[in-house]
């Protein structure tokens, strides 16, 4: 491949035999001036703005190489301020953009403070700028008890809506909404057309399901029990029928709420949902036992869940696929000595998932245009950001170049994420991103070059 142009040059095209547009991938030239795709050439017609300045460079992508566009994960925590220890804006997005993520949305949660009022979003923002982005980042808010009347600042203020749960987060400064607090909450955020993301699990059944000490994986999957995320999901598609207000299902694990779901899109509801990278690519039964780093909540389900939730994918049941980073220290993770219910629960997914994922889908037959809508349109639409998830004229010139045809080894101690502790390490994955752009830069892997983005449309 001719080298990509160096930082500084604002102008200059891209040429490759297989780009993804319009959901097809198919030969391909852009035009790339001042970080945005100002003419795109397919197939011998061009779209651009008429602009006629020569290029500085020409960069030609090899043969077998894709072009796709950058991925959006809108569902990453990176924990900075006050668990920085845990995870970083600069490791988090190096790490994003070592895996073709070009935007990240943070979640409100487990940073000090969290971001559940405009004060503590610009905390958050400061904390971003000073620690320098490799990849764009925008922001959740949060909904927890008593800041109903912080939502709609928080929305004016550009977060993509609002993070909230139904059970114990965690951590003791982000409370979990009970049924009248979220139809409080969901009636707020109804009024002025904001959107409400849930971790939907039920206090009740988590109550009422077994927790013995152990180091057994299916000793931890029992005490997160298919019927915690079922009863959940079903009372949040009730509250959003009384309320109207917008909802997203976040990180469904279990392929039983797959009908849920599927019955309020087809009752016309406000209703989204996600699943995990590594929901789809990883299953219970090759889980070794006293091994937290496969710990998250909900959690990883057999084989048949996971071809279930592939399913519930295909049919537009499930919209799109994130990947839930959340990392700990090593002492938070390994507390316990095995005992996975003492063990912070959350995977490391941030740098590996995409490429996880794209290899998953091609062993199931699954092209690359159906993986990028689902990691990349799909979520910058959920999140609110325009000119972002599409290779498209006027869109940021976000890329990530793909060559399905080399390998990714997989080795904890290499990723860029603060903590090298990851559920995928050990693994050579078919595919591996060989390059990324993030508004037209040549490459975001050591560069601190990313922007703080706000909502862009609703």
């Amino acid at each position: 491949m001719s080298a990509l142009p160096d930082v500084g040059v604002t102008s200059w095209e891209l040429s490759s035999r297989q780009v993804l547009v319009d959901g097809e991938l198919q030969p391909a030239r852009l035009r790339i001036e001042d970080g945005r795709i100002v003419s795109l050439a397919v197939g011998g017609e061009e779209a651009g703005s008429g602009e006629e300045a020569p290029p500085a460079a020409v960069v030609r992508v090899p043969d077998g190489v894709v072009v796709l566009p950058g991925v959006v994960d809108s569902h990453v925590h990176v924990n900075e301020p006050g668990r920085t220890q845990w995870e970083g804006f600069a490791t988090a997005t190096r790490a994003a953009a070592l895996g073709g993520v070009t935007t990240i949305v943070d979640m409100p949660l487990n940073s000090i403070p969290p971001t559940t009022t405009v004060e503590a979003l610009r905390v958050k923002q400061a904390a971003a700028l000073a620690a320098g982005l490799s990849c764009d980042v925008a922001f959740w808010g949060g909904a927890v008890p008593g800041n109903t009347a912080e939502l709609e600042p928080l929305w004016d203020a550009g977060v993509s809506g609002f993070k909230c749960f139904l059970a114990d987060s965690g951590v003791p400064e982000f409370g979990h909404l009970d049924g009248a607090l979220l139809r409080e909450a969901l009636g707020e955020i109804a009024r002025f057309g904001g959107l409400m993301v849930v971790h939907a699990e039920d206090p009740a059944v988590l109550a009422a399901a077994p927790h013995p000490s152990s180091r057994a994986y299916g000793d931890f999957v029992l005490s997160r029990p298919d019927e915690a995320e079922t009863s959940a999901i079903a009372g949040l598609i009730d509250a959003v029928r009384d309320t109207g207000a917008r909802a997203h299902v976040l990180h469904l694990s279990s392929a039983r709420a797959l009908d849920l779901v599927a019955k309020a899109k087809d009752e016309g509801l406000p209703v989204t949902a996600e699943t995990c990278h590594h929901y789809l690519t990883l299953a219970a039964e090759d889980i070794p036992d006293a091994s937290p780093q496969f710990k998250c909540c909900p959690p990883i389900r057999d084989r048949g869940n996971r071809d279930a939730l592939w399913e519930g994918l295909e049919a537009g049941i499930l919209d799109l696929v994130v990947s839930d980073h959340s990392p700990a220290t090593a002492t938070e993770k390994l507390r316990g000595d095995g005992d996975l219910q003492q063990a912070w629960g959350g995977i490391s997914g941030l740098q590996v998932g995409f490429t996880a994922l794209a290899a998953e889908a091609r062993r199931r037959g699954i092209g690359l245009d159906r993986v990028s809508r689902w990691v990349s349109a799909a979520p910058a639409a959920l999140a609110g950001l325009a000119g972002k998830g599409r290779i498209a004229v006027g869109h940021d010139a976000d890329l990530v170049l793909y060559d399905p045809a080399a390998t990714t080894p997989v080795r904890a101690e290499d990723l860029a994420h603060r903590n090298p502790i990851s559920a995928y390490d050990g693994l050579v994955l078919e595919g591996a991103v060989v390059g990324t752009v993030l508004r037209g830069t040549r490459d975001t892997r050591g560069g601190a070059r990313g922007r703080l983005l706000e909502r862009t449309h609703v």
